[in-house]
């Protein structure tokens, strides 16, 4: 894991410019730094030392000098891509898997990434094409920025690299603004930034004199509704899901350092762990967060399945306070607003793990996208079940089976149950009908909007702009391959692994692993029948067998609780801190220009009472403070909003 920025172009001073940028990303990689100029091209590293320690410093040259690659990720199939070159005929100087990338592309060009089995971004310098090449891993892991100015292409991991570019200043976007207070982040290529643009996962773009070009190279894809399952019998599934996941984790335990794993106290990442515990002679570390707040809190399953691995198991726990005290080194990290606060508890996770040592962890995230382990694929499930019949007053008692963890939901109406969650809202051929109840309550912070925020956003529809993105054969597919498909391809890179996965973790340095995203395993649960993943209104059914003799009953069984952290609450009490107050005061909320500023300071002053909040207020809290901080940290409160384009 790394990080690194570049240029495709012309530029004054070339090594000056490398090292600013470089520097603002440092923390992604604090074991070395490099960098490399040419007449076109330049690109600096910033190097997290895991694979080939002593031999894979970046920016890399081949043996011909004519490719440079500068490279963040891992390619974790690296071993068998460089025999399989070697016995080509193919020479290695170094024992890094970012050589193995330069030799096959060498041979291939772009057509190498179909073999590349990794979470990873890449820039590499064709000298003699003179071609930048920029790539980015199918499940969107591993972040890549770009931007143009003059006629130069600049190129970065974080974007606040590219803000030390000259000319290129932080404006907010209102548009990217509307589809994180709609979607929970923006639609790639959209970010934060006016004019700075995200590589899509999946994506290479090639940059040669005079023109540019973006290419999808693999597709996230269903088979159609009515279409027979590939594996018909479910033990056959089961053992091939197990075989899967096994070599998933065993690739991602390479490395020249210790490899640790995240423990949630949940099936995903408890499974994870166990299978690395049985790969890890030496014993496995494990880290946990806990909460003194008995509704987040899984310290119980966490110490259970601890015990169960006897793994060195250490926890930070997230105090009432906490969240407030970091929450502006998080936004800086996440460099976007963001409406819930659960990245906060992880990002400080990842500085317990720099302490001990572990530059590398494994996590479960994607699971729940890939398998349908998601309360929502369960409530859509139900909705169309009571779409069939809206009058019926029996079948809405079947949302009570969906959320044991919200105790007060047992005791409402079958009407409140009904209203609440959307029966009879929408059409079930609705290609968003999964999502529409979570985009409204989330939507409804937009409340909080100035006028002049609304009448810049006036015609837009986040949900709809979603909905127009989507693939051709979207229809075809059955609605529990919707909902997951809109699940992974959207929210799992532009929130998921993004806010709270790269750079909660790369802020310390710490580089996440993720077996389920490999991607045999993704393309392998893609195939699968829908009631495989979901059976009735069981979760991550196949998951649940693959994994039933090696987790403790109490972990296999267990429902699904969502990760989650105090919200509002995390920012009254001892979390009322005075750059809270000073944030959602009327002076800097009248120069941030986009809220309301009376409609704030009511939302404040209900928090601060601790009144009950529900999800729109506390959305809005977040999202409204975490909007302000993005400005004091890049804009400044004196920027104004770009008009909407």
């Amino acid at each position: 894991m790394c990080g690194f920025a570049g240029y495709f172009g012309s530029v004054g001073d070339a090594d000056a410019l490398l090292r600013r940028m470089v520097g603002e990303i440092v923390h992604r990689g604090p074991d070395e730094q490099g960098r490399f100029v040419s007449t076109q091209a330049g690109l600096a590293h910033a190097r997290l030392s895991i694979v080939g320690l002593g031999d894979g410093q970046q920016p890399m040259v081949d043996e011909t000098g004519h490719l440079t690659i500068a490279f963040n990720g891992e390619i974790f199939n690296y071993v068998e891509l460089r025999d399989d070159l070697r016995a080509r005929g193919r020479r290695f100087r170094t024992s890094s898997d970012t050589e193995v990338i330069l030799h096959l592309y060498d041979e291939m060009g772009d057509a190498c990434l179909s073999l590349l089995n990794g979470d990873f971004a890449f820039a590499l310098w064709d000298e003699r094409r003179h071609r930048m090449m920029l790539a980015r891993d199918r499940m969107g892991v591993r972040p890549l920025f770009y931007t143009s100015k003059g006629g130069t292409l600049y190129f970065a991991s974080e974007i606040k690299a590219l803000l030390k570019v000259p000319g290129i200043s932080a404006t907010l976007d209102p548009i990217a603004l509307d589809q994180i207070f709609t979607l929970w982040a923006p639609i790639a290529p959209r970010t934060a930034f006016a004019g700075i643009h995200e590589l899509e996962p999946a994506s290479v773009m090639i940059a040669e004199p005079g023109r540019t070009g973006l290419k999808h190279y693999w597709q996230l894809d269903y088979p159609p509704g009515d279409a027979p399952g590939n594996i018909k019998q479910e033990a056959e599934a089961a053992e091939e899901l197990r075989a899967l996941l096994s070599d998933a984790v065993r690739l991602r335990m390479r490395a020249d350092v210790p490899v640790g794993s995240y423990l949630s106290g949940g099936l995903d990442s408890s499974l994870v762990s166990a299978l690395a515990a049985g790969m890890a002679p030496e014993g496995l570390k494990t880290f946990s967060v806990s909460f003194d707040s008995p509704e987040h809190d899984e310290s119980a399953y966490q110490r259970q399945m601890a015990a169960a691995l006897h793994s060195d198991h250490r926890t930070v726990v997230c105090r009432e306070g906490d969240i407030a005290c970091v929450f502006p080194e998080v936004i800086r990290f996440t460099e976007r607003p963001i409406i819930r606060t659960a990245p906060a508890p992880l990002y400080n996770l990842s500085g317990l793990v720099r302490e001990t040592g572990v530059k590398a962890v494994l996590t479960g995230e994607g699971a729940d996208e890939v398998f349908a382990g998601y309360d929502l694929f369960k409530e859509a499930r139900v909705r169309r079940f009571c779409a069939r019949q809206p009058a019926s007053r029996i079948r809405p008692h079947l949302f009570r089976k969906l959320y044991p963890y919200l105790p007060n939901l047992r005791q409402q109406s079958v009407e409140f149950l009904a209203a609440f969650f959307g029966v009879g809202d929408g059409f079930a051929d609705d290609p968003l009908f999964s999502h529409r109840p979570r985009f409204k309550a989330t939507a409804g912070a937009k409340l909080f909007y100035s006028r002049e925020l609304r009448e810049q956003l006036k015609g837009y529809d986040a949900a709809d702009d979603l909905a127009s993105r989507l693939p051709a054969t979207f229809r075809t597919w059955h609605p529990l391959h919707q909902a997951q498909y809109l699940e992974a391809r959207f929210l799992l890179p532009g929130y998921i692994l993004s806010s709270q996965g790269d750079r909660m973790a790369m802020a310390h340095g710490i580089e996440g692993r993720f077996p389920f995203l490999d991607h045999r395993v993704v393309e392998f649960a893609s195939r699968l029948p829908p009631e495989m993943k979901l059976k009735g209104l069981t979760e991550k059914h196949i998951l649940r067998r693959a994994a039933q003799d090696l987790l403790p009953p109490a972990i296999l069984e267990r429902p699904k609780q969502p990760y989650q952290a105090p919200d509002s609450l995390a920012f009254t009490g001892p979390g009322d801190l005075d750059y809270v107050n000073d944030c959602l005061g009327e002076k800097s909320i009248a120069a941030g220009g986009l809220f309301n500023g009376e409609a704030v300071a009511k939302l404040h002053q209900k928090c601060r009472a601790r009144a009950t909040t529900g999800f729109r207020d506390n959305a809005a809290f977040v999202g409204i403070l975490s909007t302000q901080l993005w400005h004091r940290a890049f804009a400044g409160q004196d920027q104004q909003i770009e008009k909407a384009a």
